[in-house]
């Protein structure tokens, strides 16, 4: 299981230190949450944060866009150091295209499901997608309790597409992750659980094992 902290949980006055504090207590990815206001109820940051703390890590990042028109953000979030980038299925810009222009950027593509919206709605553009994210909380804040009934989610995506990298993202601690490795998840965005522990790299040690089937 791979470790992708959500920079959404950090200090926002110190997020330079906190990219370099969560690389060097051995995080996978960094996770960056981008939202609008407008498809979720939050605002957080936009390219121009993320290119700045590209320069503090080789770690891949990983930007989850929760905005309504990604199709039209994605040279700009390429251009700031995106590895790889997804985006909500229930977005208004159309599907494959956007994963089409997220390639040709040069970025890995992903899409993102609503824990009200089916894994079906999906499943005819896996074979566009390097990955599919399944929100279990609903997005736009942290520190929101994992929603268990979402497990079914991402089974069904393993039984369609076995090589598909399925991430979780929303209550990821040490109880929760296990029930998503046990699933198939591959990757785990921990917020709250790794950047208010005494310790990251513990934290996040004590996470991969609660992981290990």
């Amino acid at each position: 299981m791979k470790i992708a902290p959500s920079m959404l949980a950090c200090d926002f006055t110190r997020m330079g230190e906190e990219v370099r504090r969560i690389t060097r207590a051995g995080a996978d990815w960094v996770h960056l949450d981008v939202m609008d206001g407008g498809f979720v109820p939050n605002i957080s940051f936009g390219p121009a944060v993320i290119a700045a703390l590209r320069k503090e890590t080789d770690l891949p990042f990983d930007v989850h866009l929760m905005i309504q028109q990604p199709l039209f953000y994605i040279p700009h979030f390429a251009k700031a150091g995106a590895d790889l980038i997804t985006f909500h299925v229930e977005s208004e810009s159309p599907v494959r295209e956007t994963l089409q222009a997220i390639h040709k950027a040069g970025c890995r593509a992903g899409l993102v499901l609503k824990p009200g919206t089916p894994a079906q709605a999906v499943k005819e553009y896996l074979p566009d997608c390097d990955l599919v994210l399944i929100m279990t909380v609903e997005p736009g804040f942290g520190g929101q309790a994992f929603m268990a009934d979402m497990m079914p989610k991402v089974r069904a995506i393993k039984s369609w597409a076995p090589q598909m990298t399925v991430e979780v993202d929303g209550g990821i601690n040490k109880e929760t992750i296990r029930l998503c490795a046990e699933s198939g998840a591959d990757v785990a965005v921990a917020g709250t659980s790794v950047f208010r522990a005494p310790d990251a790299g513990k934290m996040m040690e004590e996470l991969k094992a609660a992981a290990q089937l």
